[in-house]
């Protein structure tokens, strides 16, 4: 007796010890922080995240360098296809970018659409008192400033759907730069990551630039409303970002949704479905799908200004999912 109960202290310590690497998307990083110190708290599982971008984050996932991933877009059919083992793609945050922009002297909240936007990011509008962005605002005083473009430097899932939305509305803009996390951009100023971006826009009277909503929270920089495909002007709130979730027709993608907020994104953690690999411990896959279970499920009640919880459906099918994870084979309790 007194054997097993030391065999199974020895085990929990193990596990208890156990710590998971990931690396990738900055847009949930303010989410993903709470959640791995709440895990850490209650299990004693260490999570050590790096928020590289969403393109780094996949490249490193398929490396096998990491324990998990993160993208704000799910990986492509050919990547997944050259993955080195059946990859789960697990919906995780669901948040919003917005578009920031720093203009002395404006109080009201400016309207842009996706074709302006693009003609913008263009360099076709190069004033802020041009007549299509001021025809979009009326009453609204823009100051005699020129539009400076902020972008992302790194591979960012947040300039794919950036991009996506402007290439929903203009056919320029998909001839001239398309969509990517990495783009070959017009013009503009490039900065690494959400945070580097935001101050940028911050330190810069007259710049715009996309950025997860809760980057442009922590600074009070002013955000867009945005148009959506319905015609209207919405700005990205809880029930706006519900909104969009839930009358997206692909799950896997809310960019430019029927109604809601049209920037609104789903966030993913990549995990391998059989963790037997390389020399990984049963205890490390153990830690990495009771990670991903609680994400689904206790998580779900945390709340973090700029996220909202996951819908039903989507948790619905990423337990079943991660329910299925194995190890060399044999079933994860």
């Amino acid at each position: 007796m007194k054997r097993t109960a030391a065999l199974a202290l020895a085990l929990l310590s193990t596990a208890h010890a156990v710590t998971l690497t990931g690396a990738g998307a900055s847009f949930p990083y303010p989410l993903y922080s709470r959640y791995f110190y709440e895990y850490a708290k209650r299990e004693g599982v260490q999570v050590n995240y790096q928020p590289l971008g969403s393109g780094l984050g996949q490249t490193q996932f398929l490396r096998r360098t990491v324990d998990f991933g993160a993208s704000d877009t799910p990986l492509s059919a050919a990547d997944a296809a050259r993955a080195p083992g059946r990859v789960l793609q697990v919906p995780a945050a669901l948040g919003a970018i917005v578009v920031a922009y720093n203009l002395p002297g404006v109080t009201e909240r400016v309207k842009l659409s996706a074709d302006v936007l693009a003609d913008m990011y263009l360099g076709r509008i190069r004033t802020w008192r041009d007549p299509r962005i001021t025809g979009l605002n009326d009453g609204v005083t823009f100051p005699n400033l020129p539009v400076s473009v902020v972008h992302r430097s790194d591979a960012s899932g947040s300039t794919q759907l950036f991009s996506t939305y402007l290439a929903h509305a203009s056919a320029d803009w998909q001839r001239a730069a398309g969509i990517a996390t990495r783009l070959n951009w017009p013009g503009g100023t490039p900065a690494r990551g959400n945070d580097g971006l935001a101050r940028i826009v911050n330190d810069t009277p007259g710049a715009i630039g996309y950025m997860e909503l809760v980057y442009a929270a922590r600074l009070k920089l002013p955000y867009a409303q945005l148009r959506n495909r319905a015609g209207a002007f919405v700005s990205a709130t809880p029930a706006t970002i519900d909104e969009a979730a839930r009358t997206a027709t692909n799950p896997g993608s809310v960019v430019d949704a029927p109604r809601g907020y049209p920037l609104t994104s789903y966030s993913y953690l990549l995990a391998y479905a059989d963790q037997g690999y390389g020399a990984r411990t049963e205890a490390q896959a153990r830690a990495l799908k009771g990670l991903l279970k609680w994400i689904l499920t206790d998580a779900q009640r945390l709340r973090v200004n700029g996220y909202q919880p996951l819908p039903e459906g989507a948790l619905r099918d990423a337990l079943s999912a991660v329910a299925g994870m194995t190890y060399k084979g044999k079933p994860l309790p």
